[in-house]
């Protein structure tokens, strides 16, 4: 009776858990058990294990075999188990040395051929490897994701043949490119259009550069065809690129989802525009097997949502608690899953349903109040600034195009300005709390006027802070060590959404 051990690593969303299996062979009438929690996905390895170890040559046990996928309460789904099965058997069946699986992790799937075709969701388990110092034998088709992390201990395999040889020490498996001359964050950084080719709209920029410096959520209202979609497309060529291990952590999620990581792009901050049709699922992540959504693939980037009126409001109602948080927790009964979600969140919409307010409108202000109910109050809250992108003045298409400021220029200011706020408190001024803001440089006196204005739009506290946290990023970009006034009351301007409903009360 002969039994072996494989190290493997199971997938739980961006974790990758250790898994044993444990083979084992014995008298008795030929049969193929497997245990230890294994979904539908994992149950087919049976079949696939059984046609991969005869098609590659091997000879497959015609006795009694258990294979324990350890630990046992852990949830298993998923092809990549295949591999590591295959070995057990192997090695239980003394085809394969067991003293050769030492240090060793193994995961992928198997044709029925034997080749070895990749698996979702690799870059947490080379993470989780690397971490250990194990030595992972993973599929050729997962060698990108294995070049991000520029582990030197992966080998990656071909066929079962290609890591049979290799176990008994008869060649090498191939192993990653140590030369990562990709990894420029230079090269892969502002391939995006330019904020110069946005005619007029100079309040919006200004906007923009104070949402990109301080991280802050911006709304923007106005009319259709006045630039909104344009103006928020270019706010990734204002932002920084990633460091390592931000555009890890951004890879790690992308890789749980099923999406290919271009290495070009390694270091550029992600930007996402989900249609107004995506469900709650789509936008927070979910499913019977957990995946993230858009506002974890939007982690360290920018999440822009278009027409945001138009989306249902209880999707829109799902992204307030991680916009305060930063992650998203999705419970199962199986498991309690956490995925991060710190992201930027940039939206647009028009200031009623027939696009128009004032003279030129065709609704109601009832009508219009109804529109703008579709967006919650606290949600509406989670916005810094909120501003309106207006139409262009007559002759602004045909007149000489002015040399506006390009987004290399922005983008110098911006950077500047986060070097001076991750010095002074380590975080973006997004992120400041309560206590941090009381030592931001603000006057006593200032801060009073400030809570007066407040009172007088009717804003809530949280937004007193945002308000706050706004001045702080406009002095700032000003280099001044104090906030003053003006910046108190520049914050105070970037409030359309409030101005407009206020006039609708009015009337």
């Amino acid at each position: 009776m002969a039994i072996a051990k494989v190290a493997t690593r199971a997938a739980v969303g961006v974790e990758a858990p250790q898994v044993w299996v444990e083979a084992h062979i014995s008298n008795g009438l030929p049969a193929f058990n497997l245990v230890g929690l294994p979904e539908a996905s994992v149950k087919e390895a049976r079949e696939r294990v059984r046609s991969a170890l005869i098609n590659a040559g091997f000879e497959f046990p015609q006795r009694r075999i258990t294979i324990n996928l350890a630990p046992a309460d852990l949830p298993k789904q998923g092809g990549r188990y295949d591999l590591p099965i295959a070995i057990g058997i192997l090695a239980a069946s003394e085809q394969l040395p067991l003293q050769a699986l030492e240090d060793h992790e193994f995961i992928g799937e198997l044709a029925l051929s034997g080749e070895i075709r990749e698996c979702p969701g690799m870059l947490p388990v080379i993470v989780a490897a690397r971490r250990k110092a194990m030595k992972l034998v993973i599929p050729q088709g997962n060698r990108s994701e294995a070049e991000l992390v520029g582990y030197a201990e992966i080998q990656l395999a071909q066929h079962l043949q290609h890591v049979a040889a290799y176990l008994h020490g008869q060649m090498q498996l191939p192993g990653i490119t140590r030369e990562m001359l990709w990894q420029d964050t230079v090269s892969c950084h502002h391939e995006h259009s330019c904020l110069s080719d946005v005619i007029g709209q100079y309040q919006a920029k200004q906007a923009l550069e104070i949402a990109a410096a301080g991280g802050h959520n911006l709304l923007m209202l106005g009319p259709p065809g006045t630039g909104k979609t344009m103006l928020a497309s270019r706010i990734i060529s204002l932002l920084p690129p990633l460091n390592y291990e931000e555009a890890l952590e951004v890879a790690a999620l992308h890789s749980v989802a099923g999406m290919t990581m271009d290495t070009t792009q390694f270091y550029q901050r992600p930007f996402r525009a989900p249609h107004h049709t995506s469900s709650a699922i789509s936008l927070v992540g979910g499913g019977s097997v957990p995946r993230p959504g858009e506002i974890s693939l939007a982690h360290h980037g920018v999440l822009f949502l278009d027409e945001v009126a138009e989306f249902p409001r209880r999707v829109l109602d799902c992204l307030r608690e991680p916009m305060e948080t930063g992650e998203v927790v999705i419970s199962r009964a199986a498991a309690k899953l956490t995925f991060a979600a710190r992201f930027q969140l940039i939206a647009a919409m028009n200031p009623s349903p027939c696009g128009d307010t004032g003279t030129d409108s065709r609704a109601t202000p009832d009508q219009i109040r109804r529109y703008l109910s579709r967006l919650s109050g606290p949600f509406i809250d989670r916005f810094d600034l909120t501003i309106e992108v207006p139409k262009l003045p007559a002759g602004t298409l045909t007149a000489p195009k002015a040399e506006g400021e390009t987004s290399a220029n922005i983008a110098a200011r911006v950077r500047s300005a986060r070097e001076v706020q991750l010095s002074r408190a380590g975080v973006l001024n997004c992120q400041l709390g309560s206590k941090a803001l009381k030592q931001a440089g603000f006057k006593s006196a200032d801060l009073v006027f400030l809570e007066q204005s407040v009172t007088k739009l009717g804003l809530s506290v949280r937004s007193f802070h945002r308000l706050q946290r706004v001045a702080r990023t406009i002095a700032d970009l000003q280099q001044s060590s104090t906030v003053e006034r003006r910046h108190i009351a520049q914050a105070l301007g970037y409030r359309a959404m409030d101005r407009l409903l206020t006039g609708l009360r009015a009337q």
